[in-house]
């Protein structure tokens, strides 16, 4: 993949230079995060909780789920910047290059220009080579992944369920999804990669790369429904780097015993008897978690 990536204007103004900030660079920032947790945040209090549980790096989002979901408020970022000294990591809308700005304006050390909150353009990414700071996309497969790194994300987040449901299932889903195609592209002879480049509507040379090193270019963690230590072992046994938690995870009597058995998980993914005391206790923690009849109707409301 090439060193980077052509600048595009917005209003005739490039927002950076891309060679001064090239994308080795950001994919390298990036690589400090491999085999660690993310843990989303919505307070100061959960932020310094994460961290002394062993958070490699905070997402922060806005409380208030009502109404159109945004970027979260600056006074929170900054709030939380404050009071922890690992990594922050902040949503921007998809399109909504105004946002990832202001963002990097505040100084926040990646920012995720996510389909977890509301889309400002249903048609177009932001071109990430126009940051200096590192972007995070989702994808549901090889495909969009690699669409993605195209657009200049140094890290790809493998989405399954976005309704904070506890359910890991769309997230095995799609890593498997990920995981195969890769595997399928291992495989194939040099002449069937175009062919093949084509079938996933992905750019060739950034398919022959993936081929060539068995795996996504960049950095890929898992996110979505990730609320136990086994969740989090499953999704590093499959191939991932780390993990995305939701906030879903501090409503319970011991958030602290919970991120941190999730952490170890994460550390520990291939020993049982690490996994086996991670998972131990945590059944009054997990009670929150577990989806009520009102709820499995609720969430089959809202996907329909």
């Amino acid at each position: 993949m090439g060193e980077d990536g052509a600048v595009t204007l917005y209003n005739s103004i490039a927002i950076t230079d891309a060679k001064t900030s090239p994308f080795s660079l950001k994919a390298g920032l990036t690589q400090i995060l491999r085999g660690g947790a993310i843990v989303e945040v919505t307070n100061a209090e959960h932020a310094k909780i994460a961290e002394q549980a062993g958070a490699c790096c905070l997402i922060v989002s806005d409380p208030s789920q009502q109404g159109i979901s945004r970027m979260p408020d600056p006074s929170l970022i900054k709030e939380i910047k404050r009071v922890v000294s690992i990594p922050i990591m902040v949503r921007a809308r998809v399109g909504h290059f105004v946002e990832a700005q202001i963002l990097e304006a505040i100084g926040v050390d990646y920012i995720d220009e996510s389909e977890a909150i509301a889309l400002a353009d249903e048609d177009n990414f932001i071109n990430k080579h126009n940051f200096r700071c590192p972007f995070v996309c989702g994808c549901e497969n090889l495909g969009e992944a690699l669409s993605r790194v195209r657009e200049g994300a140094a890290m790809i987040r493998i989405q399954g369920d976005l309704s904070g449901s506890g359910n890991v299932a769309k997230t095995v889903k799609n890593v498997r999804a990920v995981m195969g195609q890769i595997r399928i592209l291992n495989n194939m002879d040099e002449d069937e990669v175009f062919a093949f480049s084509k079938t996933i509507r992905a750019p060739y040379d950034l398919v022959a790369q993936a081929k060539q090193m068995g795996r996504l270019p960049v950095v890929q963690f898992a996110a979505g429904g990730i609320v136990t230590p086994a969740d989090a072992a499953l999704m590093m046994q499959l191939g991932c780097d780390g993990v995305f938690l939701e906030p879903e995870i501090f409503n319970c009597s011991d958030p602290y015993k919970r991120v941190r058995g999730i952490i170890q998980a994460v550390r520990h993914y291939n020993d049982p008897r690490v996994l086996v005391e991670t998972s131990s206790g945590l059944e009054d923690s997990n009670a929150n978690l577990n989806l009520s009849e009102d709820r499995i109707e609720q969430f089959a409301h809202e996907s329909a």
